[in-house]
């Protein structure tokens, strides 16, 4: 059957996401916790005006607070869109695709967005804390992994469709 290759490869890549966006997640929370405990310590120390940035944190670069809250938001979203794209493909009807479709679609925005702030974050430098390289580098990579799934699972749902329209929509 024509529709078992994109079938096969969007639950693996959905598998990957899943991983890869829970490392995303649990890297992120650190990075919060650890600005909340330490923001206080490193800004006592500032000179008067300290030019805090609205998110402070004592690692990283003036783009460290907006990159991780963001990468917060895309790794949760990624988890909970990956646990719903693995449901929907394994079911593998229109609307499951369709859903997953859209999610996935979403997520890939969100992680695009955090993927800008990782880049921008390279780009100012001065990150030497190994956890938030790996978050950089993590968050590029789910980025690419998660536009691999959002178009495996198009090609799923025009696969269906045509399956649908030569069938009379007896699938």
């Amino acid at each position: 059957m024509a529709s078992e290759a994109p079938r096969s490869l969007a639950f693996f890549l959905l598998i990957l996401n899943l991983v890869l966006y829970g490392i995303v997640t649990i890297i992120a929370g650190w990075a919060v916790n650890y600005g909340i405990e330490h923001s206080y310590q490193t800004a006592s120390t500032l000179k008067i005006p300290a030019h805090l940035f609205p998110m402070y944190y004592p690692i990283g670069n003036m783009a460290t607070g907006f990159f991780v809250i963001f990468a917060l938001i895309a790794g949760l979203v990624g988890v909970a869109t990956s646990i719903s794209g693995i449901n929907s493909i394994l079911k593998w009807t229109l609307p499951n695709l369709l859903s997953a479709a859209t999610y996935s679609t979403t997520t890939w925005f969100l992680t695009i967005l955090a993927m800008g702030l990782a880049c921008k974050e390279i780009n100012i430098g001065f990150t030497e804390d190994t956890k938030l390289r790996a978050l950089e580098v993590l968050t590029i990579i789910v980025s690419a992994t998660q536009f691999l799934c959002v178009g495996t699972i198009h090609v799923g749902v025009t696969d269906v469709v045509r399956q649908e329209k030569y069938s009379g929509g007896r699938v």
